[in-house]
């Protein structure tokens, strides 16, 4: 289980390589989630940092809301994700999917997105929960898995059989196999090779 911001001044998780994004992540489950859905076509770090470029720009760096986001004029949230950085290469498509996901936090989790993965009996109704979220596929929900277990302490029984083959210990397939500016590395190159 990875050491809390609190227990170290600085966040657990890299998954960014930006403290105040890292930490955003860290404290913030929505944020987290929306990371988890920026990660696709461009570098981890720039998808994970998304969440808190949003945060700043809403004038909440503490947290993301999902209540809020799920409000939002769809219009002006495009416009709010495409600011210079945008949050992703293609910011319009993506933050009609935020939309959809703090919606759905909103409707089925009263807005409380750790509710997704808290008290879930089985890692296969942690995987059904993970896929039922919108903009999440098959494998993005087994890597959000994998990330919950291996770094956050989310071990319900049977999650790395849910998560196969990201929940497996020693590899580096993906996002739940970063820790640090090394094993970044070591996931691009497993990338690179398994292409």
């Amino acid at each position: 289980m990875a050491t809390s911001t609190a227990a170290t001044g600085r966040p657990a998780l890299h998954l960014c390589f930006d403290v105040h994004g890292d930490a955003l992540l860290e404290r913030d489950p929505f944020a987290l989630l929306v990371g988890m859905l920026l990660d696709q076509q461009m570098p981890m770090e720039r998808a994970f940092l998304g969440p808190w470029k949003l945060a700043e720009r809403m004038g909440t760096p503490q947290r993301l809301e999902p209540a809020r986001i799920a409000a939002y004029d769809p219009q002006e949230f495009a416009a709010l994700a495409a600011q210079p950085l945008a949050v992703h290469r293609f910011p319009g498509s993506m933050a009609t999917r935020i939309q959809a996901l703090a919606a759905h936090i909103v409707t089925e989790y009263a807005g409380d997105a750790a509710a997704v993965w808290r008290a879930v009996p089985t890692g296969e109704a942690l995987h059904h929960r993970l896929l039922a979220l919108p903009g999440y596929g098959e494998q993005k929900a087994r890597i959000l898995a994998a990330l919950l277990g291996k770094q956050l302490g989310v071990r319900p029984r049977g999650w790395r059989e849910a998560c196969a083959p990201y929940g497996d210990d020693g590899t580096r397939r993906s996002v739940a196999d970063v820790v640090d500016q090394e094993t970044l590395l070591e996931v691009r190159r497993f990338k690179q090779e398994a292409k």
